[in-house]
Protein backbone atom coordinates (compact mmCIF):
# COMPACT_ATOMS: atom_id res chain seq x y z
CA UNK A 1 0.00 0.00 0.00
CA UNK A 2 1.49 3.47 -0.85
CA UNK A 3 1.07 5.46 2.42
CA UNK A 4 2.82 9.11 1.15
CA UNK A 5 1.08 11.61 1.38
CA UNK A 6 1.20 15.13 0.46
CA UNK A 7 1.96 16.30 4.36
CA UNK A 8 5.85 15.04 3.91
CA UNK A 9 9.01 16.11 2.56
CA UNK A 10 10.58 14.77 0.15
CA UNK A 11 14.26 14.83 -0.87
CA UNK A 12 16.05 13.04 -4.01
CA UNK A 13 19.86 11.94 -3.51
CA UNK A 14 21.73 13.76 -6.12
CA UNK A 15 23.66 10.92 -7.01
CA UNK A 16 23.35 7.65 -8.64
CA UNK A 17 22.44 5.02 -6.27
CA UNK A 18 23.41 1.37 -6.30
CA UNK A 19 20.16 -0.91 -5.83
CA UNK A 20 21.15 -3.34 -3.54
CA UNK A 21 21.37 -1.66 -0.85
CA UNK A 22 18.80 -2.07 1.80
CA UNK A 23 17.53 0.00 4.97
CA UNK A 24 20.70 0.44 6.62
CA UNK A 25 22.53 1.38 3.84
CA UNK A 26 20.33 3.59 2.20
CA UNK A 27 20.06 4.82 6.04
CA UNK A 28 23.38 5.53 5.82
CA UNK A 29 23.68 7.53 2.96
CA UNK A 30 21.24 9.47 4.26
CA UNK A 31 23.10 10.35 7.58
CA UNK A 32 26.85 10.47 6.02
CA UNK A 33 26.17 12.35 2.60
CA UNK A 34 23.23 14.58 3.21
CA UNK A 35 23.87 15.14 6.74
CA UNK A 36 20.07 14.37 7.95
CA UNK A 37 18.55 12.11 10.22
CA UNK A 38 16.66 9.38 8.09
CA UNK A 39 14.25 9.01 11.43
CA UNK A 40 13.07 12.49 10.78
CA UNK A 41 9.79 11.34 8.57
CA UNK A 42 10.92 12.83 5.31
CA UNK A 43 10.81 10.53 2.53
CA UNK A 44 14.70 10.18 0.66
CA UNK A 45 13.92 9.18 -3.08
CA UNK A 46 17.31 7.08 -4.69
CA UNK A 47 17.74 6.14 -8.59
CA UNK A 48 20.01 4.27 -9.99
CA UNK A 49 22.64 5.46 -12.48
CA UNK A 50 20.54 3.71 -15.87
CA UNK A 51 17.02 5.49 -14.23
CA UNK A 52 15.49 2.23 -14.73
CA UNK A 53 15.34 1.75 -11.15
CA UNK A 54 13.91 3.77 -7.56
CA UNK A 55 13.77 3.39 -4.12
CA UNK A 56 11.76 5.31 -1.67
CA UNK A 57 13.04 5.11 2.08
CA UNK A 58 10.76 5.97 4.68
CA UNK A 59 10.62 6.01 8.41
CA UNK A 60 7.23 5.45 9.39
CA UNK A 61 7.42 6.06 13.63
CA UNK A 62 8.32 2.61 14.54
CA UNK A 63 9.88 1.00 11.32
CA UNK A 64 11.41 2.01 7.80
CA UNK A 65 9.44 1.25 4.76
CA UNK A 66 11.32 1.18 1.40
CA UNK A 67 9.26 1.35 -1.53
CA UNK A 68 10.92 -0.32 -4.67
CA UNK A 69 9.84 0.08 -8.33
CA UNK A 70 11.80 -1.09 -11.50
CA UNK A 71 10.96 -0.29 -15.29
CA UNK A 72 10.80 -2.62 -18.12
CA UNK A 73 11.24 0.04 -20.28
CA UNK A 74 12.15 3.49 -20.71
CA UNK A 75 13.61 5.38 -17.48
CA UNK A 76 12.68 7.95 -15.04
CA UNK A 77 13.06 11.34 -15.76
CA UNK A 78 14.74 13.21 -13.05
CA UNK A 79 14.25 17.46 -12.60
CA UNK A 80 17.17 19.38 -13.71
CA UNK A 81 19.24 20.29 -10.33
CA UNK A 82 23.31 20.98 -9.60
CA UNK A 83 25.04 17.69 -9.34
CA UNK A 84 27.26 19.43 -6.31
CA UNK A 85 24.04 19.96 -4.20
CA UNK A 86 23.51 16.73 -1.90
CA UNK A 87 19.75 16.15 -2.67
CA UNK A 88 16.79 18.80 -4.04
CA UNK A 89 13.09 18.80 -2.43
CA UNK A 90 10.81 17.65 -4.09
CA UNK A 91 6.88 18.01 -3.60
CA UNK A 92 4.22 15.71 -3.55
CA UNK A 93 2.68 16.06 -7.05
CA UNK A 94 6.45 15.96 -8.45
CA UNK A 95 6.70 12.78 -6.76
CA UNK A 96 3.76 11.32 -8.33
CA UNK A 97 4.96 12.50 -11.17
CA UNK A 98 8.51 11.35 -10.95
CA UNK A 99 7.37 7.72 -10.07
CA UNK A 100 4.33 7.05 -12.41
CA UNK A 101 7.22 8.47 -15.23
CA UNK A 102 5.98 11.32 -16.41
CA UNK A 103 8.29 14.33 -17.55
CA UNK A 104 8.20 16.95 -14.31
CA UNK A 105 10.34 19.54 -15.80
CA UNK A 106 7.87 22.04 -17.20
CA UNK A 107 5.68 22.03 -14.52
CA UNK A 108 3.66 25.31 -13.82
CA UNK A 109 1.22 25.53 -11.24
CA UNK A 110 -1.72 27.49 -12.15
CA UNK A 111 -2.86 30.24 -9.96
CA UNK A 112 -5.85 28.81 -7.76
CA UNK A 113 -7.72 30.74 -5.03
CA UNK A 114 -6.88 30.10 -1.34
CA UNK A 115 -9.73 31.45 1.45
CA UNK A 116 -8.22 33.72 3.94
CA UNK A 117 -8.56 33.00 7.40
Amino acid sequence: MFTLSSSLSFHLYGKPTDMRKSFDSLSGLVRDNLGKDPLNGSVYIFINRTRDKIKLLHWQGISFTLYYKRLEEGTFELPEYDPEVGSISLNYSQIVLLVDGLTIKNIHRRKRYIPSN
